[in-house]
């Protein structure tokens, strides 16, 4: 009898929703693919459209995650849990919710770790946001509240768009993965709310007839996503919001993974 898979796919609706000094706002579909890490040799058996580590339509490369080390991603994101305090030795399963690349092209804004103990319940987030210039941060997201939903404010030190402040704090409100997927990061300055930013969805069965119908109803997803991100800040632009230049602050773009050039003189690798 063959086993069934955890890793799954979410059909998505991304939100964002800045407040000021302007209001603007946009959404799009994409889909999530929802993987246990443990099983990508098995997907990679078992689907004729998604490679593990090998191009295929679809691929999800190990170092396209956690910086620029070698090795597996759940080896290596264990290794910086420990760093942080974690105790891994309850880590049993950890799963990925992030973009596949496509057609060899991949580009994560933001990709969410969920680790579980043996008996499934839920131990942690992290979140990994990626910026344009490819460079990489990760957030730990501890803490639960009642509903059980990941939640954490923490200061950005990270350069992810020319028309944010450097001085924000991320707010991670992450709800554990089910038949749904709701998960929220805002962007706040002090209690002031200045960006808000949503993913919801529906989970279905990762098999090569769905990522087939991926293909079809989001067709080029992750350059898709690269357009966009581009598009609004060209839309952006244009209603003259203030820009806030990467080489400006190197002092506020901290524990930053692969650092850009424009960084990297002035800060101690962490590749």
């Amino acid at each position: 009898m063959v086993k069934p898979l955890s890793s799954a796919i979410y059909e998505c609706e991304v939100m964002h929703r800045r407040l000021t000094p302007t209001v603007h706002q946009f959404r799009y579909r994409v889909f999530y693919l929802w993987l246990d890490l443990d099983e990508l040799p098995t997907l990679d058996k078992r689907l004729r459209l998604l490679g593990h580590n090998r191009p295929k339509v679809f691929s999800f490369l190990d170092a396209d995650h956690l910086g620029s080390q070698p090795g597996p991603v759940k080896e290596r994101l264990l290794a910086w849990l420990a760093q942080e305090g974690v105790d891994t030795t309850r880590v049993a399963t950890v799963h990925l919710l992030c973009f596949p690349r496509v057609l060899g092209y991949v580009f994560n804004p933001v990709c969410f770790f969920y680790c579980h103990d043996a008996e499934g319940a839920p131990l942690c987030a992290v979140a990994q946001v990626t910026n344009t210039f490819n460079e990489q941060k990760l957030y730990l997201v501890q803490d639960q509240e009642v509903d059980g939903r990941f939640r954490r404010i923490v200061p950005k030190h990270f350069y992810v768009s020319p028309f944010m402040d450097l001085e924000l704090c991320f707010d991670f409100k992450l709800r554990v993965p089910g038949e749904r997927l709701e998960i929220h990061v805002d962007d706040r300055k002090g209690d002031e709310r200045v960006l808000l930013s949503a993913l919801t969805g529906t989970r279905t069965a990762l098999t090569d007839t769905r990522l087939l119908w991926c293909t079809v109803k989001y067709p080029l997803l992750t350059l898709k996503v690269i357009f966009l991100i581009h598009w609004e800040a060209l839309r952006l632009w244009m209603k003259r919001l203030p820009v806030h230049r990467k080489a400006s602050r190197p002092d506020l773009q901290q524990q930053v993974l692969r650092p850009h050039a424009t960084l990297a003189a002035n800060t101690p690798s962490k590749s």
